[in-house]
Parts: C-alpha cells; sequence; structure tokens
C-alpha cells in the first residue's frame, strides 16, 4: 500500500477535478503490475495495473487507494474491470467519498465473491486528496493560505514595498503549492499593487490553474498580467465589466454583506465547477476575511528570520478579539527549514 501511496503521488499536479490514485496488484508477495491515475478522462490506476498484469491478475491481491470506482463517469467503472479480471482480494485504503460511489465499489467486489478490506493507511490516502474529500463531503473546496512574513508577522514596509521578504528557495518552494492546486485566489489588492501572474512555474503540470480575483468592486485594470481570470465582485459596473470581459475575465456577482463578496457563494460555485484546492495568496484584507469565516482548513507559513518593526502591514485585515479564547487557533502539522526560511504548516484546532 506504501508504494500505492507513491504511485498515486506521482499524480499530485495532474489528476483535477479526479483524485490522485495508485494501484498495485500482486501475486505471492511479487509485484505483476502497478499504475496510477494520471489524468481526468484517461484510464484510473486500476486499469493500468490490470493491463501490466494480463491474465497473471486472475487470483491476486489489488492494493489500492481509493475504492474501486462503481459508476460509468469519463470512463467505465473499475470494480467491473477487477471483477472481469478474477483478482482474488482488494485491499483499499479508504472508502471512496463520492456519493456515486461511498461503498458501492466494495460491494459489488463483495457480491462477486472478493475478499475487500479497507483502512490500511487510511490517513496517508486521505492526506493525498483533502480537497476531493472536502468537496465530495463539505461540497467546498479545500482552503490552503499561503503567507510569507517576517519572524514578527510583517508581510511588507509601511509604503507596501515587499520585494523579497523570504528567500529565493521559499519563493521556488511555493511553486510546488500552486501546482497542486485547482485554482489560485488572490485580492484586488494584491493585483493593483504587486500586477502578478499567479502562475505555476518550474512545474510540468500540463495545465494552469483557473485565477480567481476577488474584487468587490471591479478595480482589476483590463490590463492585469493575472488575466483571463475569474472575477468576484459585490455589484458588476457594465462598463468596467465589459472591458474585463474583453479582457478574457468572466466576472460573476457574489454580493455579501457591508458591500463585500459572499465568500461562501464563491466556494460554493468553485465546488460546482469541480475545483478541489484553493491555494490562496493575497493581502491582509481577503486572508482576514477567511481567518474569520473560519475557511481556511490548512496555512502554509512561510517566516523570515528578521524583522521590519510596529509600523510595518500585518497579515491579516480582521476585528481583534475581546478574550484569548476567541482567537483561531491553530495546530503544527509539520515545521520545516527552507533555505534561510522556516515553513510552517498548521491545521485549525
Amino acid at each position: 500500500m506504501a508504494h500505492a501511496l507513491q504511485l498515486a503521488a506521482r499524480g499530485l499536479y495532474t489528476t483535477h477535478p479526479n483524485p490522485r490514485v495508485g494501484c498495485v496488484i500482486t501475486r505471492n508477495d511479487q509485484i505483476i503490475g502497478e499504475g496510477w491515475h494520471q489524468r481526468a478522462g484517461t484510464p484510473h490506476a486500476e486499469i493500468h495495473a490490470l493491463q501490466q498484469a494480463g491474465p497473471a491478475a486472475q487470483g491476486a491481491t489489488v492494493y489500492v487507494t481509493l475504492e474501486p470506482c462503481s459508476h460509468h463517469g469519463r470512463t467505465p467503472p473499475c470494480a467491473a474491470a477487477l471483477i472481469q479480471a478474477g483478482v482474488a482480494r482488494v485491499v483499499a485504503a479508504m472508502m471512496d467519498p463520492n456519493p456515486l460511489v461511498a461503498g458501492s465499489g466494495l460491494d459489488q467486489l463483495k457480491q462477486a465473491g472478493i475478499v475487500t478490506e479497507t483502512g490500511l493507511m487510511e490517513a496517508e490516502a486521505h492526506a493525498l486528496n483533502p480537497g476531493f474529500v472536502s468537496r465530495m463531503t463539505r461540497q467546498r473546496p479545500w482552503v490552503r493560505l499561503k503567507t510569507a512574513s517576517t519572524l514578527d508577522g510583517k508581510t511588507a514596509l509601511a509604503s507596501g514595498a515587499s520585494q523579497w521578504i523570504t528567500g529565493e528557495a521559499a519563493r521556488a518552494d511555493v511553486q510546488h503549492w500552486r501546482a497542486r492546486a485547482c485554482a489560485i485566489l488572490t485580492g484586488s489588492g494584491t493585483v493593483l499593487a504587486d500586477d502578478p501572474r499567479m502562475t505555476v512555474r518550474d512545474f510540468d503540470t500540463g495545465r494552469q490553474p483557473l485565477r480567481i480575483i476577488v474584487d468587490s468592486s471591479l478595480r482589476t485594470p483590463p490590463s492585469a498580467a493575472i488575466l483571463p481570470a475569474l472575477i468576484a465582485c459585490h455589484h458588476a459596473d457594465p462598463h468596467a465589466q465589459a472591458a474585463l470581459e474583453a479582457a478574457g475575465a468572466e466576472v460573476v456577482v457574489l454580493p455579501g454583506a457591508e458591500g463585500r463578496v459572499d465568500l461562501d457563494a464563491l466556494l460554493d460555485l468553485l465546488a460546482q465547477r469541480g475545483i478541489n484546492e484553493i491555494h490562496v495568496e493575497a493581502g491582509a484584507t481577503l486572508n482576514g476575511a477567511l481567518l474569520a469565516a473560519g475557511r481556511v482548513d490548512e496555512w502554509v507559513a512561510y517566516i523570515a528570520p528578521f524583522g521590519l518593526g510596529d509600523h510595518a502591514r500585518g497579515l491579516f485585515a480582521m476585528p481583534s478579539v475581546s478574550a484569548l479564547a476567541d482567537a483561531a487557533r491553530f495546530k503544527l502539522a509539520d515545521v520545516r527549514q527552507i533555505g534561510d526560511d522556516l515553513r510552517l504548516t498548521l491545521r485549525p484546532r
């Protein structure tokens, strides 16, 4: 199963909107077939492994990181293929959270006389697909917030200058998070201040994530480097909208309270479009709004070992809490040094 998980990870940047899945087929403790899902619309991991194993798959044991599918999607169901191949045993790391499967794949295998087991290395399998699981069980994507700050929690000088807070190694490391995301989310303030492209570099993904701008009053200029992108606004000015659409943008109106974009409505929309993981690179306003709304599922914080002082810009623009018990609290999932900087991966408590 550990090897199947390693195979699944090869699809980390390419399987969107499908989950990352690996499969290993064994006979007499020898691997006779293996595979992983590479891209939506192409054969699933089990099919690759069965093709490699050939007739030897009859009576073999199959290790797969996600329950075999039981429905016709872009490809035929894998459960039927395993039954047809005559395998004797299927070990799945986790059940498929997709309501179209959700146990029915394993049930079909059992009804065909195949021994089934689940739960082996389940946590590791889940960790490969947090976005897919989130979209299937919560109907919203997994939101991963990336920040880069100094040791005293500052992201830029009072003037707004921020290049570069972290070192070259940390900036290169960020490309990994962008590459695995289905979408990259930022705010109009970041677009106006930095004119970023928000693209993936140095990774051969065969695609670019959807770029999304939260822009309440459509301040994004049609010449912005980030375009084409999806722009979520509170209210649309017809002239501004037409100019942005001519530049390749898609504008959606999602009015929320106090003249802001309804972030929950945006997450709902993105889930409906098959977005699993969202990578957020934004300023203090959007960061604060997401944190205050409890919509940060994971926080990747790069910290540079120096300080900028009281008047420098901070990480989150949000109301102060009146008691420590009301603070948003996180737990450390991972800590490591990246070049001269520190990278913390945190999850809400």
